[in-house]
Order: C-alpha cells, then structure tokens, then sequence
C-alpha cells in the first residue's frame, strides 16, 4: 500500500484515523502497531515475518544490555551479534542474488539465484533497530521495556517503507506521552497534502517524461535531450521522494509524533558537501553517526579521514541496491566529497555564488546518471550522449519539441525547488486552506485516472 493511492486515502486513512482517536490512551499505540503490520502487510503478508523477527530480536538485546553489572565484553559482545544478525538479514534479501551472479561469472559456476522479492522498507527498519541498540550500549537511550511500544517504534506505518529513518531516542518519548492538538494535526494534514502533491502532480508528470527518454536507446539521442532526460530524472526522484517524506512527517504529527526533517532544498546547493547536507538527511545522518565517528571521523589525520570518507560512501552506494552502478555512484560521490574536503571548498569560496551552484548541479546531474541505470553499458552510452560523442547532433527538433512542451512543467519544478518566501497575512489561514483544499483535489484526480503511479525508493 502507498500514501499515493485511493485505498490509502479514502478507507485506510480515515479508518486508522477514527479507531485511533476513539480509543483510550493505553490502547492507542496497539491501534498503531495492528494498523501498521495490516499497512505493510497489505503488499507483503509472509515478508511479516521478517520485520517482527528483527523487532523481537532487537528487543531482547535491549533488555539484555540494560542489564547491571554486566561487563564491557558482553555488552560489545551482544551489540556485535546483534549487528550481525540485522546485517544477515538485510544481506541475504537483498544482496545475496547480486554475490551469486557476480560469482557464478568470475568463476562459471551455476549456482541458482533465490529469486526472492526484496521486503520493502528493509533497508529503512533494519537501519532503525540497529541504532536504537548502538545508542543503548552507549548510553544516549534506555532500553524499552514495553514489547508493544518498541514494536510500534520499529513498524510505525507511516516512515516505515521509506523513510525518514527515526532513531530511537527522537520519539522515545512520544512512545509513552504524546498529545495531538488541532493545530498540530492541521499541520499534519498541510504537510501531507504538499507531500501528495509533490508526489503525484510533479514527480509523476516529469516522470512520464524520463520514461519516454530513458526507454530510447541512448545512442540515438541527442546531446540536449539527454540532458533534458537527467534533468527530468533528477526533478523526479526529489519530488517523488521529498513527497513521500512529507506525507511521513505529515502522517506522524496526525498522531502525535514529530519527525526530524529529511530534505532542504538539496538542488540550491553550492557544493556537493552541501548537497548532503540537505538530501535524504537521516540517511547521511545515520551513516555519519554510527560509521563515520566510530571509524574516527576527523579526529586521526587527514589521510584516515579521506579513508572513512570513502568507505562511508561506499557503504552509502551499496545500501541503494544491490549492483554495481550504486556502488559507483558512491564511489563518485566519495572521491567528490575528498576532492572538496581536500582543496575544492577553498577554491569554490573565490568564485561567484552562481558559479558554486552551477558546479554543484552538474555535478549531481552527472550523479544521478550512475544512479539511473543498472546496466552499466547503457550508462556509459548515456554519458557519451550527453558529451555528443553519441554519433548524434547536440540537438534536433525531437528535443526543441520536449522542451516546448514540457515547458510550464520544468518552469513548476524549478520554482517548488527553490525556497518559499513567508509572508505575514491576517488571511493567511483561509488562502492555505483554499490553496491545500485546491492541491487535495487536484492530486486525487490524477489519481482516479493514472495509468503511471510508481515510487522509486521501494526498492530500495
């Protein structure tokens, strides 16, 4: 089940919604927990198992290491196996077919691929149980000792397939008190409302014209459509998942949680440190927290700095997917991010603001083609084509004609990418609620009728 959809809209929302809201406080996080394993199991029944292994399992290792007078040993001991078995899982549906077809072409072996589909939001729920035990053997959380509290922390229906990833001991308190006034749901179902509509009236209208391009043979095409198609690429996977991150966080306040940001404007960057800095921010968070600063961060010399930087990136790449064209892109991003931490910051400060920004954009355009496409041969003509060296005019009446007429869309998305002036208005009020009022129906009317609906972070 998706945000973007009818069902969720119209019967699993308000259903949610009235039975959690007519219930008493001691039963409201097990109306939470039943409606989120119906949510995720609504896609996936049997994949059920999984998430509730990992919850169980991370549950007793939190009981386990709040334990007294238990040794250091131990408690390494138990966050150690604890970590392996959230990795084991992870790694065996996601990344154990990709091992298998790498080494049955190394060595022309034959072993035979699982084939299994990949549980959606495993990447996200693994990443989440396994902080709330690194911050417990450290000391920044207690343990939870209620199973169903933990258990809607872990499944909580709205971040729980993509995102933002919550540590633990943001809404630990939120697990036990939390209160919903109107202005704080009011903001919820705003938030949501931008969230649909970035999700279904932009990313999935310029994804229509990502389609069309990408699905021609790269060869063929000219150096400016090329350019059109990352372009539109790029807008795509932003609204479609800073979208779907709004409608979480919107979600969330409904019922009394505030989540932290996970986007900030990322295309008005001016440098890739920037950039992430302000894309998908509880993950460079996360990496940043528990792998980054236990490598050592900053702290022992620049050279092992530039290692945990790059081994940071690669681990960044291959949690994306499991093929090589993800591990490449982290490559890409690691070797950027050391160039700018080595010497590229000090040089972007001399120049003009819309040189920085201009070099930030390319350079996550140039990006987002490693990310695109999984067939690495295509990639490299893809490139080729945005260089002209395609065999192709730099451009023809086929790209004139895609920019024509998807003018008024790119005009759109650029204007949503750039940062909202606030404007102080005693009818305020009754222009956001015409204005959202005018987004709700015009999401769900794409929606009665659309053919093309996808969402790009499931798989991963």
């Amino acid at each position: 089940m998706v945000f973007s959809s009818l069902l969720f809209l119209f019967i699993f929302l308000p259903a949610v919604l009235l039975l959690y809201f007519s219930s008493p406080w001691r039963i409201k996080n097990l109306v939470l927990f039943a409606a989120s394993l119906i949510f995720y199991a609504w896609g996936e029944p049997i994949y059920i198992a999984i998430m509730l292994l990992s919850t169980v399992t991370d549950y007793c290792f939190g009981l386990l290491l709040s334990r007294p007078n238990m040794s250091a040993g131990k408690r390494k001991g138990i966050v150690v196996f604890s970590i392996i078995i959230n990795l084991a899982l992870l790694g065996f549906f996601k990344y154990a077919d990709f091992l298998i077809h790498n080494v049955n072409a190394l060595l022309g072996t034959s072993i035979p691929p699982t084939d299994l589909p990949l549980p959606i939001g495993i990447s996200f729920y693994t990443f989440q149980s396994m902080s709330y035990i690194i911050d417990i053997y450290r000391g920044t959380a207690k343990a939870q000792r209620n199973w169903l509290d933990f258990g809607t922390f872990v499944a909580l229906f709205p971040q729980l397939v993509a995102g933002p990833i919550v540590h633990y001991k943001t809404v630990a308190e939120q697990l036990k008190h939390r209160t919903v006034t109107m202005d704080m749901f009011a903001e919820g179902v705003q938030r949501f409302i931008i969230g649909l509509a970035k999700k279904v009236l932009l990313a999935n209208n310029i994804g229509l014209l990502w389609d069309g391009i990408s699905s021609s043979s790269p060869g063929s095409l000219p150096a400016l459509t090329a350019w059109i198609g990352i372009i539109a690429f790029a807008f795509q996977i932003y609204f479609d998942f800073s979208g779907y991150s709004d409608m979480a966080i919107g979600l969330g306040l409904m019922f009394g949680f505030r989540f932290n940001e996970n986007f900030n404007k990322p295309y008005t960057a001016t440098s890739i440190t920037d950039f992430w800095r302000r894309w998908h921010i509880s993950l460079s968070t996360w990496f940043r927290d528990y792998v980054y600063i236990p490598l050592g961060g900053n702290r022992h010399g620049i050279w092992k700095q530039l290692r945990n930087i790059m081994i940071v990136w690669l681990l960044t790449g291959i949690w994306h997917g499991a093929s090589w064209n993800f591990l490449l892109w982290g490559l890409y991003f690691g070797v950027v991010l050391i160039f700018e931490k080595w010497i590229g910051l000090r040089l972007l400060q001399r120049v003009p603001a819309w040189v920085r920004h201009t070099y930030a954009l390319v350079l996550i355009l140039i990006g987002w083609v490693f990310f695109a496409f999984e067939d690495l041969g295509e990639m490299g003509a893809y490139f080729a084509a945005m260089v002209g060296a395609g065999g192709q005019p730099l451009l023809d009446n086929n790209s004139l004609y895609l920019l024509y007429t998807n003018a008024i869309l790119l005009i759109l998305l650029v204007a949503a990418s750039l940062p909202a002036r606030k404007r102080e208005s005693s009818s305020g009020g009754g222009v956001r609620l015409v204005w959202h009022g005018i987004l709700f129906f015009l999401s769900v009317a794409y929606l009665v009728d659309a053919t093309f609906n996808p969402f790009l972070y499931f798989r991963f």
